[in-house]
């Protein structure tokens, strides 16, 4: 299969290319050159701002492509910007559960009931740009503008829960190995009993290659991903604590004394719990079991830990002290 993947260089773009050429199929990378890792498997690259595709439209059809991965299309200009030009090929676009509303309501901090867990039919935002003003750089970020657009083509849309793995930008675990490290026996945390599923970076790749290999029963569709049992918070943090073979204790405290990183051990307005079994029923998609795949990304991020990992543990010493 010859496929043409949009981002590619950075965290799950570049885990479904290293899947891609893996498996020996023939890939072109397209993406604005700023980040080409030396590991990258050996594949095809086009340089290109993605506001200036139309500049490589040319090269990118004459690549003849069997199918296209957007990996990277967050805001309506991402996706304007690109789809004009691509062939008539099956699209796989890459989105978020943050569509939903029960993620406008836990963002809120609003409990209003909805029913659990979500699936590809719940109640979408009512409001736009979820993170606008919140100096991410994401004012204009809303899948909600991306995704009619490719579902108009006939596209796959694969609605990604919380994403982690080797090479997260994010370092969804840094919370609790950053306090590993440091060697600290006691960790103040707060209930702990929100449901928020997540999903190791291996398994989104596997969805993107079960939506290629399955084109008729993927075309058109939306297909919520994520692991296949959501442990609470405080579970996903033991999870971690195991598989990075120290022995914390989580002290419960009262949520005003939480410290800041360790806010979503607090108690949450919502659970973001998702229903991932269509991409099961028709892709033939099966995630990893929760605790292997924590376990696997815990070691990758030990073993590669960030450069400036904050060391100050103040405000856990004063959660502790009560």
């Amino acid at each position: 299969m010859r496929v043409v993947v949009l981002g590619g260089t950075e965290f799950i773009g570049r885990r479904v290319v290293e899947r891609l050429v893996g498996r020996h199929d023939e890939v072109v990378v397209v993406h604005r050159g700023r980040t080409e890792p030396e590991d990258l498997p050996d594949c095809g690259h086009l340089h290109v701002d993605r506001r200036d595709f139309a500049e490589v439209a040319d090269r990118v059809r004459g690549f003849a492509p069997d199918a296209v991965v957007d990996s990277y299309a967050l805001t309506r200009a991402d996706a304007d910007s690109v789809l004009p030009y691509l062939p008539d090929v099956p699209l796989v676009l890459l989105s978020s559960v943050d569509v939903y509303r029960v993620w406008e309501l836990l963002l809120a901090d609003d409990d209003t009931p909805l029913p659990a867990p979500v699936t590809e039919d719940a109640p979408l935002r009512r409001g736009r740009f979820p993170y606008r003003g919140q100096g991410t750089g994401l004012d204009d970020y809303d899948k909600l503008d991306v995704e009619p657009a490719y579902l108009a083509r006939g596209g796959t849309v694969l609605r990604l829960g919380m994403v982690y793995g080797r090479h997260d930008q994010q370092r969804r675990e840094e919370f609790v190995l950053r306090r590993v490290r440091a060697g600290r026996a006691r960790i103040p945390v707060g209930a702990g009993d929100a449901l928020i599923t997540r999903l190791h970076v291996d398994d989104v790749a596997g969805a993107v290659l079960a939506a290629l290999d399955r084109p008729e029963s993927a075309r058109g569709e939306l297909f919520n991903l994520g692991e296949a049992v959501t442990y609470p918070v405080r579970g996903w943090l033991r999870l971690i604590l195991d598989a990075a073979g120290h022995d914390a204790e989580l002290v419960r405290v009262p949520d005003e004394r939480v410290p800041d990183d360790l806010w979503l051990t607090r108690r949450l307005a919502q659970h973001v719990l998702v229903d991932s079994g269509k991409a099961g029923r028709l892709l033939g998609w099966r995630p990893a079991d929760p605790a292997t795949a924590v376990a696997r990304s815990v070691r990758w991020h030990l073993d590669h830990p960030p450069a400036d990992a904050p060391a100050d543990f103040t405000a856990d010493d004063r959660a502790l002290a009560g």
